[in-house]
């Protein structure tokens, strides 16, 4: 059983914008102003609310939340129409740090989960500096483009059912078409105990009818395939995540013991974690989206990084 939303029915007021990199980002900003800060990143397809419970369990403990949209969610644009619509890791770890260096954030506590634990997981091994503690669902999620390229047995295949679809010109339709019943599909099967409600979907689902969305996903999972190409200007990144690059930052990771998603067992990353590190399952049939399932759960991990409470 899953805990309930106290905000199912409440989207976040107030949503703020601001350019950044080759963005203007759609984001939430809550809190006081002068705390110190926690970047909450989501997953496809998912969006903001996804951390609408877990926001003022960190707000009343005294922090600042930023909850940013990804290229090509809610209210995020690209600036110019000429900007490649881009889904690769890289792309969206360099937005990230151009969205805290717009709004002045030199560090922040980062925690995510699918993309956004992706997107974390990167800053958090290539620049430290700007993560003072990271909380992961699902581990360590850095890989690289010739990674992607290597089969896997068919059992650990049949999961990704989805990218081997957007690889082919009939998934780009077929997502471009049914891109609101897709969402809703992956939900359940990837939470398969989860008993979200209509409202609760609907909410953010609003945020995939974005003009670069359809876009956006299909290059991210092409790009892994090594199906697309990425753009020259993050290569020097692509070769450091390439060698798989160690988490030195105060970390917890997180799963949930339903996740129907791909995942991997916490055993096969917890070596990529060097410095301080815990891992911990999440009971109760709990998915793939952890903030929204377990925001208390969730919560109190970016809580503890916070307080320095790991060995």
């Amino acid at each position: 059983m899953t805990q309930p939303s106290a905000a199912a029915d409440t989207p976040f007021d107030d949503l703020k914008q601001v350019d950044a990199g080759v963005l203007t980002i759609g984001y939430v900003d809550a809190g006081p102003p002068d705390g110190d800060v926690v970047i909450l990143l989501h997953g496809w397809p998912y969006d903001i609310h996804s951390f609408a419970d877990v926001v003022p369990l960190l707000t009343d403990a005294g922090y600042r939340v930023l909850v940013p949209h990804l290229r090509g969610y809610g209210t995020t644009r690209f600036r110019s129409a000429d900007t490649l619509r881009n889904g690769q890791p890289a792309a969206l770890a360099t937005d990230t740090l151009a969205f805290m260096d717009a709004l002045g954030v030199a560090s922040a506590i980062l925690a995510g989960f699918d993309w956004g634990a992706r997107t974390a997981d990167v800053i958090a091994a290539l620049w430290p500096e700007r993560c003072r503690g990271l909380v992961s669902v699902s581990g360590y999620l850095i890989a690289s483009q010739e990674s992607g390229r290597s089969p896997l047995p068919p059992k650990a295949e049949l999961p990704w059912w989805y990218q081997f679809y957007f690889a082919t010109e009939r998934g780009r339709q077929g997502y471009e078409r049914n891109w609101h019943d897709f969402a809703r599909l992956i939900w359940q099967t990837a939470s398969p105990k989860w008993t979200f409600d209509d409202a609760t979907f609907e909410r953010s689902a609003v945020s995939l009818d974005n003009p670069d969305h359809v876009d956006v996903v299909i290059h991210n999972y092409r790009w892994r395939l090594g199906l697309v190409e990425g753009e020259p200007l993050y290569d020097e990144i692509e070769a450091k995540l390439a060698k798989n690059p160690p988490v030195t930052v105060p970390t917890i990771t997180l799963e949930g013991d339903a996740n129907g998603a791909p995942h991997l067992n916490p055993s096969a990353y917890a070596k990529r974690f060097t410095g301080p590190y815990e891992h911990r399952t999440l009971g109760g049939g709990v998915g793939h989206n952890p903030p929204q399932e377990a925001p208390r759960a969730f919560a109190e991990a970016v809580l503890q990084i916070a307080a320095g409470r790991l060995g």
